[in-house]
């Protein structure tokens, strides 16, 4: 199917839920919808090539993004009412996203460690995000998770970031990962927040040099087994150092017997609960 045209799939998950929406637009980005909210996340919005290869050697030389927006993207982005940030990487907040944000005078959501990097840019944060402490959000609640970008060494000049838990009214919870590996914490949410929705990146990106910067496939795999409920699978085929593709990843999970919980959805796909 063409990118461009969206596929709705309807999931019911509990009584609860009341019309929500998940639009996937390219690696990280995704938009949530709900009535009259509408968050923009993590977004990337250059044009294809307007970012350095992030791997010269390791993987295929190719400047990033390596694939455009979803022609349908257009449309969401006009509605965007906020911006949720989970760090400060330029494939979750490109300088084409900064304008978008600036422009429209878009609330920003981010953790406290990034608020001030991001008030140099111009970006209009009302809102900063603690780890492991709840807040209001929208009419109902968000709290920071921590993450941690990568095995062994890299994840520490890879910096902070933040995952999200949002509970919004008579909505689906959704866990938001992030760019981390597999960790405690990550293990914590899965089994005692019980969250409808996580997400998770499952590129399994790589520098050139050091250890994976996100889960590797056993990990992936250990992940949709622990969580409780529906997991979407994003972060892959859109920068130059994500091995992990759709195809390969639907075919472990199929061979697990996972792939029935899990939505690996195209660019441009919108997942109505």
């Amino acid at each position: 199917m063409d990118q461009c045209n969206s596929i709705q799939l309807v999931i019911p998950l509990s009584e609860k839920v009341i019309s929500m929406k998940i639009q996937h637009l390219r690696n990280a980005s995704l938009i949530i919808e709900a009535d009259d909210k509408v968050i923009l996340v993590d977004p990337m919005l250059g044009k294809v090539g307007t970012l350095p290869p992030f791997s010269f050697f390791r993987f295929k030389m190719r400047k990033n993004p390596t694939v455009p927006l979803p022609e349908n993207s257009k449309s969401t982005l006009k509605k965007v009412t906020h911006c949720l940030i989970t760090h400060n990487h330029p494939d979750h907040i490109d300088t084409e996203a900064e304008k978008f944000l600036t422009e429209r005078n878009i609330p920003v959501i981010c953790s406290v460690l990034d608020e001030k990097t991001f008030r140099k840019k111009g970006l209009n944060v009302i809102q900063t995000i603690n780890y492991w402490e709840k807040s209001p959000f929208l009419g109902g609640t968000i709290e920071g998770i921590p993450a941690k970008h990568g095995y062994g060494f890299v994840a520490k000049p890879a910096g902070n970031v933040m995952g999200f838990f949002i509970a919004l009214p008579k909505r689906p919870s959704i866990y938001i990962s992030s760019d981390t590996i597999y960790t405690d914490d990550v293990d914590a949410v899965l089994k005692k927040y019980n969250p409808e929705i996580s997400i998770v990146a499952a590129g399994s990106a790589q520098f050139d040099i050091f250890k994976p910067l996100l889960m590797t496939i056993d990990d992936i795999v250990k992940f949709v087994e622990n969580a409780p409920h529906k997991v979407i699978a994003n972060h892959m085929e859109a920068v130059n150092h994500c091995p992990t593709t759709r195809v390969k990843l639907k075919s472990i999970l199929t061979q697990k017997g996972l792939l029935q919980k899990t939505f690996i959805p195209k660019d441009g796909e919108i997942i109505t609960f």
